[in-house]
């Protein structure tokens, strides 16, 4: 299996979009696609609904569910529309990622090429290509994106034109590629050319 991870350091700056660009560039590798939530803020892992359950909460366990609707609002919806072979939506309580993880991998274990929106996921396995997005007009910063930049492949940057936040070290963006992303299509050849040569 070769893993693939698009991470980002904040919600709504174009993660998604780019694992759905990814996708459409290489419909030779056909992709399962994985969106990995953790939950742990009243909303239940279990099912997506708002709840009172806590992190701990052995009633509320992780889940590996398959996305069936191509036509849906959900950001597994829309890894099928751009063409993955398979899409899995993956839930957790805050924390508690590493208790999915044998489960996750005897789902996804024999498929050649698994693609996963999720920063976490590096904290449990090696992809073979990590891509950051990041967008510094977006001052929030997941701690989960922070501790493993300087093991991504490459940036993704949504506002290359913006000077990066005081406490970033600039030499990160001389140090690792860098590709300007965009809408509506957010992969560029660069990008899908590293793709390519890290999981072809």
């Amino acid at each position: 299996m070769r893993l693939v991870a698009v991470g980002g350091h904040s919600r709504n700056i174009g993660k998604t979009s780019l694992l759905c660009s990814l996708v459409a560039a290489t419909p030779e590798f056909e992709w399962t696609a994985v969106k990995i939530a953790q939950s742990g803020h009243g909303v239940c892992s279990q099912d997506g609904q708002p709840c009172d359950c806590a992190v701990d909460d052995p009633v509320h366990p992780y889940s590996i569910d398959p996305e069936t609707n191509r036509d849906g609002a959900e950001d597994t919806s829309r890894m099928l529309r751009a063409g993955a072979k398979r899409a899995l939506w993956v839930r957790s309580p805050q924390g508690r990622l590493g208790e999915a993880m044998p489960s996750f991998e005897k789902v996804v274990g024999g498929d050649e090429r698994v693609i996963v929106e999720s920063n976490s996921l590096l904290d449990h396995l090696d992809p073979a290509f990590y891509v950051a997005v990041l967008d510094f007009r977006v001052e929030d910063f997941k701690a989960s994106c922070r501790r493993h930049l300087e093991r991504a492949d490459a940036f993704a940057l949504a506002a290359p034109d913006t000077a990066p936040w005081e406490w970033f070290d600039p030499e990160l963006l001389v140090r690792k590629p860098c590709f300007a992303i965009e809408p509506p299509s957010y992969c560029t050849p660069e990008i899908g050319a590293l793709l390519r040569e890290r999981v072809g």
